[in-house]
């Protein structure tokens, strides 16, 4: 298997598949310019998540068609909540399979709609090789034992579809989500800060539905894995010419934000 964090395929923004980029928004480069703007958009999250995620959702649309061809594919969205990539997954021709094990989420937009499935990520209820793509996006941090709910990931897709795996990194400056930057003082102690400042408990309680995931864990993973060809290890958020972080231990913790692993099941 390649080094983890040396793509063996060419990066999305080298690839001319990524050339057309997400509709409406153009072709898909891993600049400044686009963090930039990922970051404006990440910090409404909070008072506008409709704004952050939308915007998520159409720059993943572009990410990922330098790894597959989204139309006619089919694409599962483990931890995919209310549904806001399944406009953008299915405006490139993709259908579009949202799973998650908390109801309120699934109907945070009203409705549930259909394509929609109530499952644990780390048992997907899916047969082995069912879809092009298996997607998640912010998801890993959140359940607690992160590495099966890849190896179910890795499971359920197809041979020669993609796994594409994003997380929040514990000791990076939103690791602690609402509770941050007290994270870095520990997890339990910002959660009671949290909960003593706002009169209630975060949404986000770490050791229930936060945990901590660094870089050296999804390396790790990717190293002992069997499924497939580790295709990318990257900082999701960062440009291309920072790409060098995930190499370096530490610092890659603290800079990289979000972590990439892209597999390309065998």
């Amino acid at each position: 298997m390649p080094h983890p964090t040396t793509s063996s395929h060419a990066t999305p923004s080298s690839d001319p598949a990524s050339e057309g980029g997400a509709p409406g928004v153009g072709p898909w480069r891993a600049d400044l310019r686009r963090s930039v703007r990922l970051m404006a958009d990440f910090r409404q999250e909070q008072t506008d998540p409709a704004r952050f995620y939308s915007a998520l959702a159409a720059d993943s649309v572009g990410q990922l068609s330098g790894y597959l061809d989204l139309a006619g594919s089919t694409v599962l969205d483990v931890g995919g909540g209310p549904g806001y990539f399944r406009d953008a997954f299915q405006a490139a021709g993709a259908t579009y399979w949202a799973l998650d094990a908390d109801v309120g989420e699934l109907s945070g937009l009203g409705s549930i709609p259909q394509g929609t499935v109530l499952g644990d990520g780390m048992n997907l209820p899916f047969r082995d090789g069912a879809v092009d793509l298996c997607y998640s996006s912010n998801v890993l941090e959140h359940v607690s034992r992160p590495w099966e709910m890849a190896d179910e990931m890795l499971r359920v897709t197809r041979p020669g579809g993609i796994a594409f795996i994003s997380y929040t990194l514990w000791y990076g400056p939103w690791g602690g989500h609402e509770t941050s930057p007290w994270h870095y003082l520990g997890g339990a102690r910002a959660r009671r800060r949290y909960a003593a400042r706002h009169g209630h408990e975060p949404k986000n309680k770490y050791g229930e539905s936060l945990f901590a995931v660094t870089v050296r864990d999804g390396i790790a993973w990717a190293r002992r894995q069997q499924a497939g060809t580790v295709v990318d290890v990257i900082p999701r958020y960062n440009p291309r010419w920072s790409y060098w972080l995930t190499r370096v231990p530490g610092v890659r913790e603290l800079a990289t934000w979000n972590l990439v692993i892209v597999v390309r099941k065998a």
